[in-house]
């Protein structure tokens, strides 16, 4: 992998970049949707660093903040076809969080493969759903499109992405598994037929098949309100990252003066909060959560200026006082 690509993986927070960057590293909408969640997860891209160097301490002080569980990224396959994560193989990685009583429920997994038209290579995925299966997870979560595409994506790219995603949806449901999508900004930019990438993922997915985790930060970050898409798609979104925006850094990052630009050089510029500590209504989000489809909400945070585990402790703190099962 060349430089630019590491860079941005580490700068767009995909969920997948520590197995780069390291040496080693839903409710579908026919099911009925819950009012509320009464646990909260904790997506370990946020303690990517802490994880490449001790993954069971940092699970450990994960649990005794008091996370109930925990979303994986940086699934890597051996030469043995194998999935490893920080050095940990998959019976290993289940051991661990059993012994501190933090369960699984999703995990992201690249698909670069899959979805980059002219390829729809399935062996990856086919790797991962048996890795997600494994670890007793219910769904497996496309974190970013080919990494190649991003600032060039087209409506037909998401269309393809689309179909892969329902044929992805097929495969998984063998194993008892669904697929789900996680949006960054990019799918929020107006396409050149007017159209935006993530109404097309959704329009032209199964609802039996494929989800979608919608990310929070970065819908609000693109100026959309995030609650017209639950009106819109109702119970297409069971899953959630709660990630807050820094309240000095709010300007929306998608328009003329942005759509030109690469992703790169537009992640460079954007800066987190601790959950509670920034400018976005979590309060108001939570409230439609019945709406959403909600089952599964996790704390985020790409880029943290504090001690790690601080940071991932105030935001569970907030996060269960003030959001979970209110």
């Amino acid at each position: 992998m060349n430089t630019n690509r590491r860079s941005f993986l580490k700068q767009a927070g995909v969920g997948v970049a520590a197995a780069y960057l390291t040496p080693s590293l839903f409710s579908c909408a026919s099911q009925p949707p819950v009012a509320s969640v009464r646990e909260l997860g904790l997506q370990l891209y946020t303690l990517r660093d802490q994880l490449a160097e001790n993954p069971t301490k940092t699970l450990a002080r994960v649990a005794e903040i008091g996370y109930n569980h925990v979303e994986t990224f940086g699934a890597e396959i051996n030469m043995g076809g194998k999935a490893t994560f920080w050095g940990l193989n998959v019976g290993s990685l289940r051991r661990q969080l059993d012994e501190n009583r933090l369960e699984t429920h999703s995990g992201h997994y690249l698909l670069d493969e899959f979805l980059t038209p002219g390829n729809g290579s399935e062996e990856l995925l086919k790797r991962y759903i048996d890795t997600a299966a494994e670890l007793g997870q219910r769904y497996l979560i496309a974190p970013v499109p080919p990494l190649l595409l991003i600032d060039k994506l087209t409506a037909d790219d998401y269309r393809f992405m689309a179909d892969q995603l329902n044929k992805g949806g097929t495969l998984a449901a063998k194993a008892g598994l669904k697929v789900g999508y996680h949006n960054h900004f990019w799918e929020f930019r107006t396409l050149a037929d007017g159209s935006k990438g993530l109404d097309i993922l959704i329009d032209n997915t199964d609802s039996d098949l494929v989800v979608f985790e919608l990310d929070l930060f970065w819908s609000e970050k693109s100026g959309t309100d995030s609650l017209s898409y639950f009106e819109q798609y109702p119970g297409r979104f069971p899953l959630w990252h709660i990630k807050d925006m820094d309240p000095d850094n709010t300007a929306p990052v998608i328009g003329p003066d942005y759509d030109n630009k690469s992703v790169m050089e537009i992640t460079s510029a954007i800066t987190y909060a601790e959950v509670g500590t920034g400018s976005i209504d979590f309060k108001k989000i939570m409230a439609e959560g019945k709406t959403a489809g909600l089952q599964y909400a996790f704390v985020e945070q790409d880029v943290i200026t504090i001690d790690p585990f601080e940071s991932v402790a105030k935001s569970h703190d907030y996060a269960m006082a003030e959001l979970i099962n209110k």
